[in-house]
C-alpha cells in the first residue's frame, strides 16, 4: 500500500511539471493528500468488481491497475491512452478492468454506478460496485435519487464519499445544513459510517467491511472518507479560500508519511528501504512518460470514429 500511494503521489507531482510546461493541456484535478482513499478502497475490491470514479481520478485509476503509461498517454492526448487520447485527465476509462470513469459532471457517476449494480443484481452475479465521489456531489439531486433507489432495491454498491471538506472553493458548512454526510446517507436506510480518510489501514478495513456486506446481499453501504487535498481544486484554481494554517495542519497527517512512519516503528521499513521504493517509483514514471510521449496521435480521418450521431 505504501508503494501504491507513493506511485500516485509521484505520478501527480510529475503531472504538475508536465502541465506547467504545456505537455499536458486542458483541466487537471490532483488528489495529492487523498491517496489513502484510492489505495484503501481499491484494496477491498475483487478484479471483477466495478469502479465508478469522478474527475479527480488519477489515483483511483492507478490503484485499480490501469497502466501508468496508458494514463500519461491519455493526458498527452495520444491514441495509446486508456481512452485513446479523447478524454484527457477527467475521463480515464478501462472497461477491461471494469473501471468506468472518470466523469466530469459532479455526481454524474453515481447513477451510472447504481445502474451497474442493478445489472449485476439482475444477473445474480456476486459482484460489487464501488462509487467514488466528492462531498460536493452530496448537494446534487442525483445523489439523493440514486441512494434512495440503491437502498430500496438493496443493490450491491458501496458509496465512497471522498469528503475533502471543499466543493471546489466552497467549504462544506457553507453549502450543507447537515455536514455529517454519513448521517445523511443513513437516513435512506443503509449502513453508513465515517472513516479517517488519511489512514490507509482504516480505509481498507472499512471498505472491506462495506464490500463484504454488499456482496452478501446486505444492501448498499456508505463510507464518508474524511480526507483533505493539499493542493487547489484544479490547476486553474488560485486557492484563496483556505487558510494556510489549515492546510499545514492537515499536512501533518500526510497519509504517505503516516504509513511510512508506522512501518518504520514496527521495524518493517528503514531509510534504505524507503530510498529503494522512491528510486523504483521514479524509474517507473520516467519510463511511462517517455513511452507515452512517443505514442501516436489519432489520425484526423478517425475524428468521427466512436461518435454516435442521432438522425
Amino acid at each position: 500500500m505504501l508503494t501504491e500511494m507513493l506511485r500516485i503521489r509521484r505520478f501527480e507531482e510529475r503531472s504538475v511539471e508536465l502541465y506547467s510546461s504545456a505537455a499536458i493541456r486542458g483541466f487537471m484535478h490532483l488528489c495529492i493528500g487523498e491517496e489513502a482513499v484510492a489505495v484503501g478502497v481499491l484494496q477491498a475490491l475483487g478484479a471483477d468488481d466495478a469502479v465508478v470514479s469522478t474527475y479527480r481520478e488519477h489515483g483511483h485509476a492507478l490503484a485499480r491497475g490501469v497502466p501508468m503509461e496508458a494514463v500519461f498517454a491519455e493526458m498527452f492526448g495520444r491514441a495509446t491512452g486508456c481512452s485513446r487520447g479523447r478524454g484527457g485527465s477527467m475521463h480515464l476509462f478501462d472497461a477491461s478492468r471494469r473501471f468506468y470513469g472518470g466523469n466530469a459532471i459532479v455526481a454524474g457517476g453515481i447513477p451510472v454506478a447504481v445502474g451497474l449494480a442493478l445489472a449485476d443484481a439482475m444477473q445474480a452475479r456476486p459482484l460489487v460496485t464501488a462509487c467514488l465521489f466528492g462531498d460536493g456531489a452530496a448537494a446534487e439531486g442525483e445523489f439523493h435519487e440514486a441512494l434512495n433507489l440503491a437502498a430500496l432495491w438493496r443493490l450491491p454498491i458501496v458509496f465512497c464519499c471522498e469528503n475533502n471538506q471543499y466543493a471546489m472553493g466552497t467549504a462544506l458548512a457553507r453549502s450543507h445544513a447537515q455536514t455529517d454526510l454519513a448521517l445523511r446517507a443513513a437516513s435512506y436506510g443503509m449502513r453508513s459510517w465515517p472513516v479517517d480518510g488519511m489512514d490507509v489501514l482504516a480505509v481498507r478495513d472499512a471498505a472491506r467491511r462495506a464490500v463484504d456486506t454488499a456482496r452478501a446481499c446486505g444492501g448498499p453501504c456508505f463510507l464518508e472518507l474524511r480526507t483533505y487535498r493539499f493542493r487547489a481544486h484544479s490547476m486553474y484554481d488560485a486557492d484563496r479560500y483556505r487558510d494556510r494554517a489549515e492546510i499545514e495542519r492537515w499536512r501533518e497527517r500526510d497519509p504517505v508519511e503516516l504509513l511510512a512512519g508506522a512501518l518504520g516503528a514496527d521495524g518493517l521499513l528503514d531509510d534504505a528501504g524507503r530510498e529503494a521504493l522512491e528510486a523504483e517509483t521514479a524509474a517507473e514514471i520516467d519510463r511511462a512518460v517517455a513511452n507515452a510521449e512517443a505514442g501516436p496521435l489519432e489520425p484526423v480521418e478517425d475524428l468521427t470514429r466512436f461518435v454516435r450521431s442521432q438522425r
